[in-house]
């Protein structure tokens, strides 16, 4: 103790020293925490991806179900079936790059959002719903267009007659011995 009660000064500088060598402790104690927070992010991160993955495939099931839907208002629907025939006419080229790109779109639908798919059956199914979807407007668009322009002037007056009938069949107002 004699030998520290005539260097008391030495204090300061032992304490500047504790103090940087408890700096780098908490620093280091920093980037421990840093690394491990970024570890905690990368494995959460494939858990957000897989549900967004899910979130993907679920939003392109529903694509793929309204699409679906409109085609099948073409095949259950006898008015839009008189009005758009070539929605159903399988020797339209349009209407069956349709049915092909329906055919193809069902084969790549996943039997749930949840089952694993790999990104590359994801992408190929996103490719497949879109077509489906861009060859289903091309079909309607056209059919819009054409209409029944490719009937000769017989088979019209037989599509108006159908469309008359059909239209005293849904009418409420009609008796039942004109609906019949």
């Amino acid at each position: 103790m004699e030998f520290l009660s005539d260097k008391w000064w030495m204090v300061f500088p032992l304490m500047a020293f504790a103090g940087r060598w408890a700096s780098g402790w908490r620093h280091a104690g920093e980037r421990r925490h840093r690394r491990r927070v970024e570890l905690y992010r990368l494995r959460n991160q494939g858990l957000e991806a897989e549900k967004a993955s899910v979130a993907e495939v679920q939003a392109l099931m529903d694509t793929h179900d309204a699409t679906n839907r409109r085609w099948l208002d073409y095949e259950l629907d006898v008015g839009k079936l008189i009005d758009f025939p070539m929605m159903t006419d399988v020797r339209e080229p349009l209407t069956v790059a349709f049915l092909r790109a329906k055919r193809e779109a069902d084969g790549q639908r996943p039997a749930s959002a949840e089952d694993p798919r790999s990104a590359a059956a994801l992408d190929a199914y996103r490719q497949a719903v879109n077509n489906f979807a861009v060859a289903l407007d091309v079909a309607e668009r056209e059919a819009r267009r054409v209409r029944d322009s490719k009937f000769s002037g017989p088979e019209r007056e037989r599509l108006a007659t159908a469309r008359k009938l059909l239209m005293i069949a849904e009418n409420d107002a009609a008796t039942p011995a004109e609906r019949q």
